[in-house]
């Protein structure tokens, strides 16, 4: 039976994974769905609720694996997706920014009451953003959130917004044309992982195929992590984008799965407490119950 790996660049271990065919010399029965081809579902109201998750394709057919931010798991869950963590990056505190204008008199995180941030909903930027706010005593009521994606850097230069919550290679050029001032440092607020999850029955039912999809990924990042170069080149080619600024970013970021902790489900637990109690998502979930220890012990040996 065929197994349906969900990619898109924004998971840079999986776009890679693509691009080197490694997969398809353990598992050969592999179909690449591109994620962008799916779309994000129906849009929504960004200060009353967050947009369909990617995880909702795991239960509609469009594939059995996937990698995210933090957002789209908690996403899948609060809509009732029987999800299971598979592995977790290290940190990835220097690849995203919430920063404005030096000029904009926004010193803090509470200066941003009654101001528009322009973010793309419903991603890690959202998590992001609602932490920061939380630190300021403040709440997604608070602000305008703007659901921006391919023309966020524009906005943000145009002024239309009067913050944003960028990622790196997509910072690079706003920081060559403005002066910017970060608002709160990611580190110590978020740790920005990228995530990788499944269903339930995947997880239960496939795992000659899971254990293939997680080697294929720890050997893929291995290869990244040694040759940066060539790998932002197989950005460079889909967007056009300078290798040299997906290099940067990807030279700045940790490689390798590593399993779920306590200290991450803690953070992410936190984070859907948040949601909740902001009105992003419906009902509280609970992270713990989507961790499974024989998937953990599958990533660590894995690592061996």
């Amino acid at each position: 039976m065929t197994t349906r790996v969900g990619y898109f660049p924004q998971n840079n271990s999986l776009w890679v994974l693509r691009h080197l065919g490694l997969l398809e010399q353990k598992l050969p029965d592999v179909e690449w769905v591109d994620l962008r081809s799916l779309g994000r579902g129906p849009r929504v109201d960004p200060t009353r609720a967050l947009p369909s998750a990617h995880g909702d394709h795991l239960f509609d057919g469009g594939y059995d694996f996937i990698g995210t931010g933090s957002t789209p798991p908690v996403t899948a869950q609060a809509k009732g997706h029987d999800i299971v963590y598979v592995g977790i990056s290290g940190p990835r505190v220097e690849n995203g920014r919430l920063v404005v204008h030096a000029d904009s008199g926004i010193e803090d995180p509470s200066g941003l009451k009654g101001k528009r941030v322009a973010l793309g909903h419903g991603s890690w930027q959202t998590t992001l953003l609602l932490l920061a706010l939380e630190k300021a005593g403040l709440g997604w009521g608070d602000i305008t959130p703007v659901d921006v994606y391919d023309d966020a850097a524009e906005r943000f230069l145009a002024r239309e917004v009067d913050a944003w919550v960028g990622s790196y290679p997509y910072l690079t050029k706003v920081e060559q044309q403005a002066e910017l001032r970060e608002l709160i440092p990611t580190e110590g607020l978020f740790t920005h992982r990228s995530l990788w999850f499944t269903s339930a029955e995947f997880a239960e039912n496939k795992r000659a195929e899971l254990t293939a999809i997680v080697s294929a990924l720890q050997e893929a990042d291995a290869w990244t992590a040694a040759n940066p170069a060539e790998a932002a080149e197989f950005f460079a080619a889909d967007d056009g984008r300078p290798a040299a600024e997906w290099e940067h970013a990807l030279r700045t970021r940790p490689w390798g799965l590593l399993p779920v902790d306590d200290a991450f489900v803690a953070e992410q637990q936190h984070a859907a407490d948040l949601f909740q109690a902001n009105g992003l998502i419906e009902r509280e979930i609970s992270v713990a119950d989507a961790v499974r220890p024989d998937i953990n012990e599958l990533v660590r040996a894995s690592a061996r």
